[in-house]
């Protein structure tokens, strides 16, 4: 007897053999079935080199409870072989012990002698199911077949890919035997017809799950003499019966589900198709994605001639796809993997379909086959690892890049098997119950620390696969142009030329030159360079100008390739290579302006996102006045200046750029209109810098200190609203006020001086982007004099003042300059712009008549007035002179509205309620977009323009900013009419009706 508080031997031996509880565990040996073996070594020794000790025990005792004899005990005992194969699958499968306790007969299955008992084909299992005659009896002899599928699998006979093929080889079997039922079932439909099954997917790929649906496609003829549509309608019948023989649940489950929604038309077409339909429907109106589902297809049962016929028909059209017109938006669609439907807390338990998942390996795998398989019979397997073995045999892909997937795959297979194994259901996501994770890292062979190692070997082989995915595309190419190893297989020419058209590369000759230069060679630079390389390509792929992007790298990389920080930066700082792939190839301003200054390259470098956050204006003023502070004389202090402006506005572009495409380090901004007041704040900020910058550099040389007269300037239009885009002129006024003792001339001459000089020195033709400044707004127009004095202005407004000139001067604000004169200014014009007693009807009717007019004469020539972002219904001017109106009506009795910024005063006019929260969501969305759209056509073309372009490779640019991914430009312009028209509707009532 144990003494108390001390732990029996057995106990003991329990622990040391895995048991997690082992006083569960001495009860069960203590039961009648195993008493008089219940301490028998050899037993436990067995037990403990299972998965799950515990689990095994308790499925024995109750196998042995059904089975009623000793004459499975005394087996066990007695023969090793069938002691570790049943143990190994008790200790892996609770569905599969569930099943041995309700048939304890069935563990005869695993007592194998013939070789062919140890790798088993198709003709093996129809034997094990042939007395299988309805759906109950199937599920029973299939779990049997299955059984010793498992035992093989968890005691190392067969390894994965094995065990793979052994269960797409059942899942024939067991289709060929459903269709035979369902034809026994219905003798006059298999009369007039002839149905061949077509496995897909995994199945087809001779690569199938414990657990998954079988994709199937159906082909049907009419039999000699029959009907046809009699003979399809019988076919779908016998389809559509097979298909629920194997789904439907029953007393025993179910087998797993028939899918047939990859045939054509999906779940929206007939089941059944004849040969010469499916053939019409795959020349004429198939996906890219449905040929890359016909990489697996493989006939499986029913008619096998009518199955080799169907195979015959459709394989020349699978090697074409690489040819069709919208191969490539397709593949890129396709590459940018769909995740958004898996929870974010699942995202990193996803086998199959997380970041560095299963899918990643069979796409890249796939996309390669498609693309080289049209002219290397030699690819055209539709196994995933003997498909990526015969890549790395062609040169398609480097032999230790395959060597790393090829184990990276069987891990995560192995796992996602193993996983799916316990309780037979269909799942892809690593369990989070350390129990389970034990069990699953001890099938695995991980015994010492189970949960620590499996964690560490799964993140290592994810790690792997994200690494490599991309890599996959692009190295082959370096290795070809590069060719530092001699003997070893690589792409030829024209592959490497096949692979870049397929992945978006427009001029493939050009883009294997600028590989060539960066890479080939043996200096460190080339090395880091093949390094970079493979990713960067990856990258520009995803962009709608790939050539763009490697064409700019190349620049980039000659005027910095001397400089010892610049390929450091981009090798070891994972933000900066990301953020200059994606501003390189994302149009051509921000290019231009990083080739002007190729160093500022360096901002994109801060991995937490601090080298792209735009600077105070405070901050940019200082620096400017600084260096105008340093120059000598006024052409190098405003050089100087508009050489920091370059930098920021790269800066600024860089950082749009970034938030709109999104990188790995940081998602894509879910707020438009953040980004579009990030812009707007920017660049107004930078351009009120460059301003103050210019007026010192001026005044300074040629009046020392002190200008004979006090000067501000004042914003107008977007630039007083803080809505600059990055083509946008600043519009302002000049207002001056001569100094005491100072005569009205003198002061006058000297703040005309003042601004030709300013204007002369920012336009100069230079390296950097002009700043053009524009007093048009100014008291009469371009008539009037361009400078006035605070007086001149205050006589004007008293006397001549007209309603737009109010209304322009809503958007007032004093940007650079005497601040207290600039005060003055607001403090003359506020009782203009914000009226006290309201606006009069006549009033109101004068700025619908100006606005209708500016509509009908201001909108350019064969413009598109639907996709007018500024001129067009619900485009900027409509809801920019909405909430003017408002703020004409009403900024006197509301503070909120007394603001030169468009979004505020509508959030004021809601607030307050004179815009429903429907309205005011309407017109703020419209008018975000729309700036939106502007930005992105000032950055895709480096020139200013207010409708879409109507290149289609511009186009699709603007797309990707706004975030319509490839083959989407469609869907954005019909998303631009709809949320314009909508703010239309909302103008015609608060504008025009109102």
């Amino acid at each position: 007897m144990t003494a108390p508080g001390r732990r029996s031997s057995t106990f003991t031996r329990l622990l040391r053999h895995g048991f997690t509880d082992p006083s569960a565990a001495e009860r069960l040996l203590d039961s009648a079935e195993l008493s008089a073996v219940r301490n028998d070594p050899v037993l436990l020794e067995a037990l403990g080199a299972t998965a799950d000790p515990d689990l095994a025990l308790h499925g024995l005792v109750r196998l042995l409870e059904a089975q009623g004899d000793r004459e499975l005990l005394d087996t066990v005992i007695a023969a090793k072989p069938l002691r570790d194969r049943l143990l190994g699958v008790l200790g892996a499968s609770a569905a599969l012990a569930d099943h041995l306790a309700r048939h304890p007969g069935d563990w005869h299955a695993l007592v194998m002698y013939e070789p062919r008992d140890l790798h088993p084909g198709v003709e093996e299992f129809e034997r094990g199911l042939a007395e299988a005659t309805d759906p109950v009896s199937l599920r029973v002899a299939y779990r049997r077949c299955l059984l010793s599928i498992a035992a093989r699998d968890v005691c190392g006979t067969t390894d994965l890919a094995q065990t793979a093929a052994e269960l797409a080889d059942l899942a024939t079997a067991t289709l060929r035997a459903a269709l035979a039922i369902a034809r026994a079932a219905a003798p006059d439909d298999a009369a007039v017809c002839q149905l061949a099954v077509i496995a897909m997917g995994k199945c087809g790929g001779h690569e199938l799950n414990y657990v998954s649906d079988v994709d199937v496609i159906f082909v049907g003829e009419a039999a000699d003499g029959a009907d046809e549509g009699k003979a399809v309608r019988a076919a779908t019948k016998l389809a559509s019966h097979m298909m629920r023989i194997c789904s439907e649940t029953t007393v025993e489950g179910s087998i797993w589900p028939v899918d047939a929604n990859l045939r054509p038309e999906g779940r929206n077409g007939p089941l059944v198709r004849t040969l010469s339909s499916h053939l019409a429907y795959y020349q004429r109106w198939a996906k890219t994605w449905e040929f890359q589902a016909l990489l697996k297809a493989r006939p499986v049962a029913g008619d096998a001639e009518l199955g080799e016929d169907y195979i015959a028909a459709l394989e020349p059209l699978v090697w074409k796809a690489a040819e069709r017109e919208n191969f490539v938006p397709d593949v890129q669609k396709m590459r940018r993997r769909v995740v958004e439907n898996i929870p974010v807390t699942e995202i990193e338990r996803e086998l199959k379909l997380g970041p560095g998942g299963l899918r990643d390996v069979e796409f890249a795998v796939q996309l390669l086959q498609l693309v080289h398989g049209r002219s290397d019979a030699s690819l055209r397997s539709g196994t995933t690892l003997d498909a990526l073995q015969a890549l790395a045999a062609g040169g398609y892909v480097g032999r230790g890049d395959a060597v790393q997937l090829d184990d990276a795959y069987r891990f995560l297979r192995s796992m996602e098997h193993r996983i799916q194994l316990y309780r037979l259901r269909r799942t892809h996501l690593v369990p989070e119950d350390e129990a389970d994770l034990r069990r699953l890292g001890r099938s695995l062979g991980l015994r010492a620390d189970p949960v620590a190692e499996l964690t560490r070997e799964w993140k290592r082989h994810t790690g792997a696969v994200r690494r490599l995915h991309e890599k996959l595309f692009y190295r082959p190419l370096l290795d070809a142009v590069a060719q530092l190893a001699p003997g070893e297989a690589r792409l030829s020419p024209e592959a490497a030329r096949e692979r870049l058209v397929a992945l978006g590369y427009a001029d493939p000759a050009s883009a294997l030159r600028h590989l060539e230069a960066l890479a080939s060679g043996v200096s460190r630079k080339a090395a880091i360079q093949r390094t970079l390389l493979p990713v960067l390509l990856g990258w520009f792929a995803d962009s709608a100008d790939p050539d763009a992007g490697l064409l700019n790298f190349r620049k980039v990389s000659d005027a910095l390739g001397k400089t010892p920080w610049y390929l450091r930066l981009l090798r070891d700082e994972g933000a900066a290579a990301e953020n200059l792939a994606r501003v390189l190839s994302a149009g051509r301003l921000a290019p231009d302006l990083l080739m002007r200054a190729p160093e500022a390259v360096a901002l994109l470098g801060d991995g937490d996102g601090g080298g792209l956050e735009t600077r105070s204006r405070a901050h940019l003023e200082q620096e400017i006045l600084a260096a105008v502070g340093r120059a000598d004389g006024a052409v190098q202090a405003v050089t100087a200046a508009r050489g920091v402006r370059r930098r920021e506005l790269f800066r600024t572009a860089a950082a749009d750029i970034v938030g709109s495409y999104g990188t790995e380090a940081q998602p894509v901004e879910a707020d438009q209109g953040a980004l579009v007041d990030l812009v707007g704040g920017a660049v107004s900020d930078l351009t009120s810098a460059t301003l103050a910058g210019a007026l010192r550099a001026v005044v300074r040389e040629g009046w020392g200190d002190t200008l004979p007269t006090r000067f501000a300037v004042i914003g107008m239009g977007r630039f007083g609203g803080h809505e600059l885009g990055y083509g946008s002129d600043a519009d302002v006024l000049f207002v001056h006020e001569p100094r005491g003792g100072v005569e009205e001339r003198e002061a006058s001459d000297a703040a005309n001086k003042v601004v030709s000089e300013m204007r002369r020195l920012l336009q100069i033709p230079s390296a950097d982007p002009p700043l053009l400044i524009d007093a048009d707004l100014r008291p009469e127009g371009k008539s009037g004099p361009l400078v006035r004095s605070l007086k001149s202005y205050e006589a004007y407004y008293r006397r001549w003042s007209l309603g737009w000139e109010a209304q322009a001067l809503l958007r007032a604000e004093p940007v650079a300059g005497d601040e207290e004169l600039g005060r003055r200014f607001v403090e003359l014009v506020d009782p203009l712009r914000y009226p006290t007693a309201g606006l009069g009807d006549d009033a109101v009717r004068e700025i619908r008549r100006l606005k209708a007019r500016m509509e009908s004469e201001r909108m350019p020539r064969g413009a598109d007035p639907k996709l007018h972002t500024k001129l067009g219904p619900g485009g900027l001017s409509d809801v920019e002179w909405t909430v003017q109106l408002l703020q004409l009506r009403h900024g006197a009795e509301v503070a909120g509205l007394r603001t030169t910024r468009t979004r505020a005063a509508l959030t004021a006019a809601r607030t307050v309620g004179l815009l429903s929260e429907e309205n005011a969501g309407i017109l703020d969305e419209a008018w975000v977009l729309a700036t939106r759209v502007r930005n992105a056509v000032m950055l895709v073309r480096g020139r200013a323009g207010d409708t879409f372009p109507s290149g289609a490779r511009e186009l699709a640019a603007v797309g990707r900013y706004l975030g319509y991914g490839p083959g989407h430009v469609g869907d954005m312009l019909d998303d631009y009419r709809r949320t314009a028209r909508r703010a239309r509707a909302v103008v015609d009532d608060l504008f025009y009706g109102g």
